[in-house]
């Protein structure tokens, strides 16, 4: 494993010369230690080859540790031409390298770099919306150091983010491609708020379409304004559809019946505040039991109110099961917690 990865490193670094077109600057820069170790061992008395290629390196990077040194006016002369050479093609090498360096961190700054993330999120669009579901994120420990890739039509990153790899855009092929949807986990696509409603959603939607049309198994999540652009998401089959008009007003009905029950709704959707919503396997002491058993289990064990079931990784949701409902292996729990149940 370990040669593998040395040979992989190896393999990375060659190419990366090869693009940045530094084989030729390398290829000289070899050619004169290997010409001064040859010329140092046959011109100087006692020199060996060994010691003759330490000399050439030495002298080369100027450090000048002075142990081995020649006493010929053949070894001297050698000496000089290969600090002169040596000089400038290091010189010429280490400039060009951190010349790129800072070429590839400014265009990453930019949006302008293909990422080489795998099972990231991508999150499509950049507003007040998508700068809390970034908080969010990080302040969850699963999710606190996750690669992430933004697609927004920003003229640089919005966000000092370490973990956050930024491509300039708008949502198509082009960008997609730069973000690697085709190892990416989740797509998150946001409304763009600078559209009015029924255009917002049509970029929506045709996001969508693109991002399923590359990689039809990348679990999509979609943010739209009108129920009806509901049915244009389905076919274009997003996993996972917000409504903004139904949450918000969803939201209000139920303080307008039931004073302050939305504190306790909101509470369950901050990860930074109070009780959280979590999804966590079903242990295995449950398996083939009742959903009230369940509800028993969790609460004594772990502290956990559990309010519905998924069938599988991706299955349907039951939300508060009856009571005799069974649990298989593979169900998934979706519970409400101060912090995520540890599962043994």
């Amino acid at each position: 494993m370990a040669w593998h990865k040395i040979a992989s490193s190896f393999r990375r670094a060659w190419h990366f010369l090869q693009r940045e077109n530094l084989v030729w600057l390398l290829f000289l820069t070899l050619m004169v230690v290997f010409v001064a170790t040859v010329s140092i061992v046959l011109v100087e008395p006692g020199m060996d080859l060994l010691n003759g290629l330490w000399w050439s390196i030495v002298t080369m990077t100027t450090v000048g540790y002075g142990d081995i040194s020649p006493h010929s006016l053949g070894g001297r002369v050698i000496a000089i031409t290969t600090m002169f050479f040596g000089i400038g093609l290091l010189g010429m090498f280490s400039a060009s390298i951190a010349s790129i360096l800072v070429q590839n961190k400014l265009q990453e700054e930019r949006g302008l770099s293909t990422c080489h993330y795998r099972n990231h999120i991508i999150l499509c669009e950049w507003n007040h919306r998508t700068e809390e579901i970034l908080k969010d994120l990080r302040v969850d420990p699963k999710t606190a150091e996750q690669p992430i890739v933004l697609i927004a039509d920003l003229a640089s990153k919005p966000v000092n983010d370490d973990n956050l790899f930024f491509v300039a855009g708008d949502v198509n092929d082009d960008t997609l491609e730069r973000a690697n949807l085709i190892e990416a986990q989740t797509v998150v696509i946001v409304g763009d708020d600078t559209l009015d409603p029924t255009a917002r959603d049509a970029k929506v939607v045709l996001a969508t379409l693109t991002v399923e049309t590359i990689k039809r198994d990348v679990y999509t999540i979609v943010e739209l304004v009108s129920d009806a652009n509901v049915r244009h998401c389905q076919r274009a089959s997003a996993d996972e559809i917000i409504v903004n008009n139904h949450v918000t007003s969803g939201l209000l009905a139920r303080a307008t019946l039931e004073h302050g029950i939305t504190k306790i709704i909101t509470d369950w959707l901050r990860v930074d505040h109070g009780d959280e919503l979590y999804k966590i396997p079903t242990p295995a002491a449950l398996v083939g039991h009742t959903f009230l058993d369940a509800l028993s289990l969790m609460k004594q064990q772990y502290g956990s109110i559990t309010l519905g079931v998924q069938r599988s990784k991706e299955g349907d949701v039951v939300s508060n099961p009856p009571a005799g409902f069974i649990l298989a292996a593979g169900d998934l729990l979706i519970v409400v917690s101060a912090e995520r149940p540890n599962i043994v």
